[in-house]
């Protein structure tokens, strides 16, 4: 088995991540925060140790640091909380439905707007679009630091600039920028949004909600938090605000076993491995006359994408071309990837296409037998 489909869940984790999780089932088994013994202040440790590698490593406050079920809830609560009456929201279009969906949910119900800004290989055309979508109204300009299909980035650090200079909210999608491009709240992030199960190599069920504390949110949903418990009032302080009932214990301790791990690495180590390996996967793919590539990543536009790539075989469907793949023992993800609005803008909304993700653990060698195993079936 070679698997290819990182973009959607990295696999495997690091040897750390399973032995801390594994630990935390048998060790950190009480209710954290919600118990005054010691068995419950011991796992409470541990969640706030966590809490702390994750906001080191997102240059956010600990209290800051909200731990979510994945990255789509952390993404319902920035906008949704943001939402109010007659509230605007600019987006990019490479956005996942974990984006669009939860926009288009907050415009419906407040009887708002969302303008859609097209994003460029240029970045300063990408700013300039952003800044002509944004009006007096607008909340908050939400988009995703790298697409799920072509890998294209965003100019992040300039278009939290221009938030700034708009004095609106800046929401980031990192479920496939984090651990793999340099994401920090410092840049002018107010509020980052982040998978715990993808290029953190944590386990699935965990994601982060890290905010700069600037632009208050509403709650969709409230509960026990273990503190202000005599109040039928959400407590307004977080990261209570927005952990209501009990969290992913054992999972949000491993997540931080997952964050050390691309801590020590680096992510600038990460994404040169990763980055280089999509890029003798284009270097291949284009050689076969049944192949086609929806984004060629070459050692001179690197720094342009993350480490994704979209690509077809030709006559088949994506989703026919990935069962022929997964059959050979390589496994990718082939359809729409939950991205329509990228699929659009590339021209493949009917069909969708096949995605190569890899991760820190695969090889050029694997690389160099999926080419040659394209090369026999095509």
């Amino acid at each position: 088995m070679i698997y290819l489909d990182n973009a959607a869940t990295t696999y495997p984790k690091p040897q750390s991540v399973y032995r801390l999780w594994q630990r935390s089932m048998n060790v950190y088994g009480a209710n954290p925060g919600r118990s005054g013994h010691a068995f419950s202040v011991k796992t409470a440790e541990a969640v706030y140790k966590s809490r702390e590698i994750c906001a080191d490593f997102f240059g956010a406050d600990a209290e800051n640091t909200v731990f979510t079920l994945n990255c789509t809830t952390a993404l319902n609560f920035a906008i949704k909380g943001a939402a109010r009456q007659g509230c605007h929201f600019v987006m990019s279009d490479m956005e996942h439905n974990a984006v669009s969906r939860p926009v288009y949910a907050a415009v419906k119900e407040f009887g708002g707007s969302c303008t859609v800004f097209e994003t460029s290989f240029d970045e300063e055309q990408t700013v300039y679009n952003a800044e002509r979508a944004i009006t007096p109204k607008t909340t908050a300009l939400v988009c995703t630091a790298a697409s799920n299909v072509i890998g294209l980035r965003n100019p992040i650090k300039e278009l939290a600039a221009l938030c700034k200079r708009k004095n609106i909210l800046f929401i980031v999608d990192a479920a496939q920028g984090g651990g793999v491009l340099p994401l920090k709240l410092t840049d002018g992030i107010n509020i980052l949004c982040a998978a715990g199960h993808k290029g953190l190599y944590g386990p699935m069920g965990t994601g982060l909600m890290l905010t700069d504390g600037k632009f208050p949110l509403r709650t969709i949903i409230e509960g026990g938090t273990g503190s202000a418990s005599e109040s039928l009032v959400q407590p307004d302080f977080l990261p209570d605000r927005f952990e209501s009932g009990t969290i992913n214990t054992a999972g949000v301790i491993a997540l931080g076993a997952g964050v050390e791990f691309v801590k020590n690495r680096t992510t600038d180590a990460i994404y040169r491995h990763e980055i280089s390996l999509c890029e003798k996967f284009c270097e291949g793919a284009k050689k076969l006359k049944k192949i086609r590539l929806y984004n060629e990543i070459t050692p001179e536009n690197r720094l342009l994408f993350s480490p994704v790539v979209s690509f077809n075989i030709e006559v088949l469907g994506s989703a026919e071309g990935a069962a022929l793949l997964s059959s050979n023992g390589f496994y990718m993800r082939g359809g729409l990837h939950c991205a329509p609005l990228a699929h659009k803008k590339i021209g493949t909304i009917d069909g969708g296409t096949i995605r190569f993700s890899p991760s820190v653990f695969n090889t050029e060698k694997e690389v160099f037998l999926l080419l040659k195993t394209l090369a026999e079936i095509t």
